[in-house]
């Protein structure tokens, strides 16, 4: 069996790569020319150059390969300008499945990773309910707004694409590098939270994601769209009190900010950002994730019709990565 997996140099796709090679798949994964091949390193890895912004070039790309199954991981989460999230994660998406249509390519699933960001700040009376499948998605950040009109388009396509939609909630692991900017931060001594009304957050450690988008891959009925976390709920502290517990307990200053001071912070980042033409983790996007207070999501269709069951709870994960980030210098 071939399978394709965009985005193969990411944090998700590269661990994505692994578990294909160790199912035993025949693993092509799609690079762009300047992508890092850090943990890429298997000599059984086929590559693949992948123009996700022409489908005439994704075609002439992809003819003759007829893979059997594609993940499509690749996108981004944070961008300089607001237009190049939908032209990445939206027409990136768009194009692939039509030239995957236009080769008539015998797909037996195309499995999407898009976001619970899509929901935005929905059910948000206190207390707080499960975002479930049936609520009509409310994106606040141009990331979820991407991936929310990705979805809409494979949706159009109808049964023409045999899709799957995976929406995990947050994603960390080792190799990840935007929770790193806590852990470092706590390292450092200090910890920064956003508003004071409850924040009921989720996670998902990245191991139970891709063993979601392998039970996607035999998945009963297609065109469906599942939730992704590990059945808990935890509270804005409790991702930064396991950090600090694995660091050894230094000590440090928790400052918890209003809202209006988050704001003026990404505003300045967004304004260094285009000074200096470097993405800045401080961004609209981020003012927006943060100061949502309601992460609940409900796992239950995953867990009945994918066999879905999360095996790493928060402290469990939170302690792998953390040893990760030491083992490899990055703390």
């Amino acid at each position: 069996m071939k399978i394709l997996i965009t985005g193969a140099s990411g944090f998700i796709g590269s661990f994505i790569v692994e578990e294909a090679l160790r199912q035993g798949f025949e693993t092509w994964a799609a690079v762009r020319r300047s992508s890092s091949r850090e943990y890429l390193r298997d000599e059984r890895i086929k590559f693949i150059e992948l123009n996700l912004s022409s489908k005439e070039e994704l075609v002439e790309q992809l003819r003759g390969k007829d893979f059997d199954y594609v993940v499509h991981a690749a996108g981004v989460t944070k961008c300089l300008h607001k237009e190049d999230f939908r032209r990445i994660n939206t027409e990136g998406t768009k194009n692939l499945a039509d030239a995957l249509l236009e080769l008539q390519m015998p797909l037996k699933r195309f499995v999407f990773v898009s976001s619970l960001s899509i929901f935005g700040a929905i059910r948000e009376q206190q207390p707080y309910k499960e975002i479930r499948e049936s609520d009509t998605p409310q994106p606040n950040t141009e990331y979820g707004r991407s991936k929310l009109a990705a979805e809409q388009y494979l949706e159009q396509l109808g049964n023409r694409l045999p899709y799957i939609i995976l929406r995990p909630t947050g994603v960390y692991g080792p190799r990840e590098k935007d929770y790193f900017v806590m852990a470092k931060s706590i390292k450092q001594h200090s910890d920064f939270a956003v508003g004071y009304r409850r924040q009921d957050i989720t996670f998902v450690y990245v191991s139970d994601v891709v063993q979601a988008i392998f039970l996607a891959l035999d998945a009963p009925q297609v065109g469906r769209k599942y939730f992704l976390s590990d059945g808990e709920v935890y509270q804005s502290t409790t991702f930064s009190n396991l950090i600090h517990e694995e660091l050894g307990r230094p000590w440090w200053i928790r400052i918890t900010a209003p809202e209006w001071v988050l704001r003026i912070i990404t505003f300045f980042g967004e304004y260094t950002s285009r000074l200096t033409g470097k993405v800045s983790v401080l961004n609209k996007d981020k003012y927006n994730i943060l100061r949502q207070r309601n992460w609940r999501c409900d796992i239950q269709p995953a867990i009945d019709e994918l066999g879905y069951q999360p095996t790493v709870k928060l402290a469990e994960g939170v302690k792998r990565t953390i040893k990760w980030y030491k083992d490899n210098g990055w703390l």
